[in-house]
């Protein structure tokens, strides 16, 4: 092997080994996704090219982690020992690799066994056990890979598949968890004098029916008009919300749980008086480089948004409240094996308490727009129907089909916003997201 080869090899397995090391934090030390990143490519010093690729083989394989969980146990002969968490981890990218990306057959398979065979502890002893699952795989990449997508289910927890089914039906929990499966297309919001038609062409985008453009996901920065400030990412589902207050001009609108500020943005281009709320500082920076860049104004404060209370009267309230975030599982799917059943219970209750201070801030007539990027049914229209039925002086204002572009398929019965992932799923869907619009009675 050149010397240049042996850098190549190193840097690969370097590239490799950072995968698999965060891949593990992510699912066993349950370690949010982007810090347990950071981390481990910045101590292997890897370049841009590699972080890329090891960015995209983590979020294949944890959007199909079980699937290829229950695929790896149908090619082992027994299973692994417990404590063989790195024989597991490199096993489960290999096959995504394999099977899921483009990656060249022989370097998957080689660059992994080289992985195991340097181990310090005695996980190197399955070094052949690796090498023969994964050039099996190679082998019958085809037949697996049918096998693989044949029960979407898999990839969800038990837990929250049951769960969707009960609030939605098995036909609909499964159309979503197949649609959490895709790698999502890029969404942008633009600013309101902005040309539509022109940016599309510019961009190479379509206009959806709610106003966002969508494009192939790609690197941001370097598209037309972001450093301009012209637009923001931001999923269509996520930007619904913000136009539901209706015309706020010129009206104080206190932004709740802002950070990292799409809504913040949205209300701002608007025209509308901004006091945006966050009790995260190193979201808020985002929220701040993000006004920054647009050149939008608003008043930041970090602070917690079931006690902050504004220094002065507001008109209008949007509170997208903090949640499991099970509707954005195509974006973030570390949060899958992050989340319990119990965490739900907790951000349920802090929502509840959110809910009712907003409300108390809330003029009579003000509307207040609540809104989680979750379809779990106890943080949204469980919620809801909760909070209406303590709080005497609410009142639910019905979201129309022309306030959606058309698309009452979004509108529940009692006239909430619910969006599935699974929804305009040949467009490349949607996040899920849950919207209801709330006006304060005397």
């Amino acid at each position: 092997m050149t010397s240049s080869e042996n850098k190549k090899h190193n840097r690969t397995l370097s590239a490799r080994e950072t995968a698999v090391r965060t891949f593990m934090a992510v699912t066993l030390k349950k370690r949010p996704f982007d810090v347990a990143l950071d981390d481990m490519a910045s101590k292997a010093n890897l370049d841009a090219r590699d972080r890329a690729f090891v960015l995209n083989l983590l979020m294949l394989s944890l959007r199909r982690y079980g699937s290829l969980k229950a695929l790896l146990g149908s090619l082992l002969s027994s299973s692994l020992p417990k404590n063989a968490t790195w024989t597991e981890a490199a096993l489960i990218t290999g096959l995504t690799q394999i099977l899921l990306m483009r990656t060249a057959d022989h370097a998957a398979v080689n660059e992994t066994v080289t992985l195991i065979k340097n181990l310090p502890g005695k996980e190197k002893g399955f070094s052949g056990l690796v090498n023969a699952i994964l050039r099996r795989a190679v082998r019958e990449q085809e037949k697996l890979l049918t096998k693989l997508n044949r029960t979407p289910e898999k990839d969800l927890p038990k837990w929250l598949f049951d769960s969707w089914s009960k609030a939605y039906g098995k036909k609909t929990a499964v159309g979503i968890a197949e649609a959490l499966r895709d790698t999502p297309p890029l969404d942008i919001s633009l600013k309101p004098e902005e040309d539509k038609q022109a940016w599309a062409e510019t961009l190479e985008a379509e206009i959806l029916p709610t106003g966002s453009l969508r494009r192939t996901i790609s690197d941001v920065t370097a598209l037309e008009g972001y450093g301009a400030g012209v637009w923001w990412v931001q999923d269509m589902a996520a930007a619904i919300p913000a136009k539901l207050l209706g015309d706020i001009s010129g009206k104080h609108v206190l932004d709740l749980c802002a950070a990292p500020g799409g809504k913040t943005m949205q209300v701002a281009a608007a025209g509308a008086r901004v006091t945006s709320v966050d009790r995260s500082k190193n979201r808020l920076k985002r929220l701040d480089a993000n006004l920054s860049r647009t050149g939008l104004k608003a008043e930041v404060h970090a602070a917690d948004a079931s006690t902050f209370t504004p220094g002065t009267p507001v008109d209008h309230i949007l509170l997208d409240a903090p949640c499991s975030a099970t509707g954005t599982l195509r974006r973030n799917p570390d949060v899958i094996w992050t989340k319990a059943p119990e965490d739900v219970a907790k951000l349920a209750a802090l929502q509840s308490r959110i809910l009712d201070h907003a409300f108390e801030m809330l003029p009579v007539g003000g509307t207040m727009v609540y809104c989680v990027c979750s379809i779990e049914d106890s943080e949204g229209k469980g919620q809801i129907a909760q909070f209406l039925e303590r709080t005497k002086q609410a009142e639910r204002t019905a979201i129309t089909k022309d306030e959606l572009g058309g698309l009452d398929e979004l509108i529940t019965p009692d006239g909430d916003l619910l969006c599935f992932p699974s929804i305009m799923a040949d467009k490349g869907g949607m996040d899920g997201f849950y919207a209801a619009r709330i006006r304060k009675l005397k």
